[in-house]
């Protein structure tokens, strides 16, 4: 190891004091993409019921937006979207409180513009997530 660097965990969460498995533990790719897809699922219906068929053909901007504001609402409110909680999902800050508002705002931001979240560490945390000092986890 040199300097600066963290030795790569075990298992994802384990250097966050987070359990391997279970409860608490890190939320795996498998549920985070899913409760993705749901969650931009709903952004689309959301569009569709408020400017009709022609909004599936000319909505990439406006359904990022529904997206935007639908995390920044719901993650304080529920500690999470309606993808995460549908999929037993949980968003913490790393000390385990609530997260308010500018941690959603900030984290959502940066997963609107995609790349910070295909950035991973070895606790399978996004960039998006190390910057807001979040982690998402199996409520």
């Amino acid at each position: 190891m040199s300097f600066g660097q963290l030795a790569p965990s075990k298992w994802p969460g384990e250097r966050l004091g987070l359990p391997a498995h279970g409860p608490t533990s890190v939320a795996r790719a498998g549920r985070r993409i899913a409760a993705l897809a749901i969650d931009w699922a709903l952004a689309i219906g959301v569009g569709y019921g408020l400017y009709g068929a022609d909004f599936v053909y000319y909505s990439g901007f406006a359904t990022t937006l529904i997206f935007v504001i639908m995390q920044i609402v719901l993650i304080p409110i529920m500690g999470g979207s309606v993808g995460h909680r549908l999929l037993g999902l949980r968003l913490i800050t790393l000390t385990g409180n609530h997260v308010g508002l500018w941690r959603p705002i900030v984290r959502t931001l940066l997963l609107a513009i995609v790349v910070p979240a295909l950035v991973w560490d070895s606790d399978q945390r996004g960039f998006h997530d190390k910057v807001a000092g979040t982690v998402l986890i199996r409520a």
